[in-house]
């Protein structure tokens, strides 16, 4: 099948690749533009794009669709189908209309719940017990269209958003491609009104740990917002992210910090953190933190 696909970030690639090894056709590519990234703030190009690159695809990275150029360029690309997972912009009508089966988005929620810029954080931050990956007819509303597949997947304990993330991906991958081979007999199902829910995008001012909510508000907020933008608390005067935790059975006042293995008291129960990262440095376990930098029981976070 001839396919355009339209993609960005890491959760992307592993749909790339799908589509490639299924031996389908990929006219062209469409990824967010280079921007600039490191010390050297130099044009980086996306994760997209550089495995298209690597496949030798061609690749498009347009500021926006808008333009009847644009849109003609993707339409003469005579495309069957646009695969849609995580692009960043939004599609025209006209963009929507072009390809013979339209515009099949991958979407990283069970809609109509979560719809939105980032469902794989709120669903861990909510507390949902499980998640999923739906395979969507795209139309001019936010994640508003019919949906051709869905599976469920139940969300870990202890899971992090990016062990969430890289499972939704391949989830989604193996998705996608049985979507495409059932192209002609799958009926899109409409979402329900009942049960909507918006993922607003993650703002940074969410992260900062308040050790007075209850443990497992706290326990949801660092595994949703681990790896990124990973919350955070100060430890003796240094900003340190917080990126895996468990619920713990101690007790004590908020903030405090309970025994030899980072376990702290919040307004209600206690979390321990596994892991965690100081500026400058790289993610670590917390035995191996606090090796570089003890954190003994008694201490007020």
């Amino acid at each position: 099948m001839r396919i355009v696909f339209m993609g960005t970030p890491d959760f992307s690639v592993p749909v790339l690749d799908a589509l490639v090894a299924k031996g389908h056709e990929i006219a062209a590519v469409y990824c967010q533009p280079p921007r600039p990234a490191g010390r050297g703030k130099k044009d980086r190009p996306t994760p997209v794009h550089a495995r298209a690159e690597a496949l030798g695809l061609e690749v498009r990275h347009p500021v926006s669709l808008k333009g009847a150029g644009e849109q003609a360029a993707f339409a003469a690309l005579g495309a069957e189908v646009a695969v849609v997972v995580a692009y960043g912009l939004i599609l025209p009508q006209p963009v929507l209309d072009a390809p013979a089966h339209g515009c099949l988005n991958i979407h990283a929620s069970l809609l109509p719940r979560w719809r939105g810029a980032a469902p794989i954080h709120r669903a861990i931050m909510a507390g949902d017990a499980e998640t999923g990956i739906c395979i969507m007819q795209m139309e001019a509303g936010l994640d508003t269209g019919p949906v051709l597949l869905r599976e469920a997947t139940p969300i870990g304990r202890n899971e992090t958003t990016g062990e969430l993330h890289d499972r939704l991906s391949r989830i989604g991958a193996r998705l996608i491609v049985e979507a495409l081979d059932q192209i002609g007999d799958l009926v899109p199902v409409p979402q329900p009104d009942e049960g909507v829910t918006y993922a607003a995008k993650i703002d940074k001012a969410e992260a900062r740990v308040d050790w007075s909510r209850p443990a497992a508000e706290i326990d949801r907020q660092i595994r949703g917002l681990a790896p990124f933008p990973g919350a955070w608390c100060e430890i003796a005067g240094q900003r340190v992210k917080l990126l895996a935790s468990r619920l713990a059975k101690e007790q004590g006042p908020a903030g405090r910090v309970l025994d030899t293995m980072l376990t702290v008291g919040c307004g209600e129960g206690s979390v321990q953190v596994l892991r965690l990262q100081r500026a400058g440095k790289g993610p670590q376990d917390a035995s191996s933190f606090l090796r570089g930098m003890p954190v003994p029981a008694g201490t007020q976070l």
